[in-house]
């Protein structure tokens, strides 16, 4: 698994997942519930992860539809 996505906006990281649901790109969300640890503040970013495999095609599908995303 790469990482595709780091925000803690959670409506970004859901936008995400459905635009890559329709895409047929397998997603797994990781650290959604480190706000426990936080306090809920939101100060933790969330990942959101996809295979190796899809994440050129990932990338491309996320900024065509105006999803920032940092090439590492």
């Amino acid at each position: 698994m790469k990482e595709l996505l780091r925000t803690n906006d959670p409506t970004v990281i859901a936008f995400a997942e459905a635009l890559l649901s329709g895409e047929r790109i397998q997603t797994f969300a990781m650290d959604v519930h480190m706000s426990a640890l936080e306090g809920s503040i939101g100060i933790l970013p969330r990942r959101l992860m996809v295979r190796s495999e899809d994440l050129a095609r990932a990338r491309r599908v996320l900024t065509e539809n105006g999803i920032e995303i940092e090439e590492t």
